[in-house]
C-alpha cells in the first residue's frame, strides 16, 4: 500500500497494485473451508423437538485413587 500523504488524497490511492490484491484473494481463498461451509449451508437442521433426545442418560462413573483419597483427607475434604 501506498503512504497516505497529508495533501488531498483519494480512497483509490490507497489501494494495492490488482496483481497485488488477486495474490491476497486466491491465498484468503485458498485458507477457506468453502465445501465445508457449502454442505452445512444445504445440510437439515438439528430438531429441537423434546422427544428426539435421550430422555435418561447414564452418569459418568467417577473413581476416586487412594492418593486422591488421601490428599482430599489431608485437605479434610473427604470423599467418602
Amino acid at each position: 500500500m501506498k503512504p497516505i500523504t497529508q495533501a488531498a488524497h483519494l480512497t483509490h490511492d490507497e489501494l494495492s497494485h490488482p496483481a497485488e490484491m488477486v495474490a491476497d484473494a486466491r491465498r484468503v481463498a485458498s485458507s477457506l473451508d468453502l465445501e465445508r461451509a457449502a454442505r452445512a449451508a444445504v445440510q437439515e437442521a438439528p430438531s429441537i423437538h423434546f422427544a428426539d433426545f435421550p430422555s435418561e442418560l447414564p452418569k459418568r462413573e467417577i473413581t476416586v485413587t487412594a492418593a486422591t483419597a488421601a490428599l482430599a483427607n489431608s485437605l479434610h475434604l473427604h470423599l467418602d
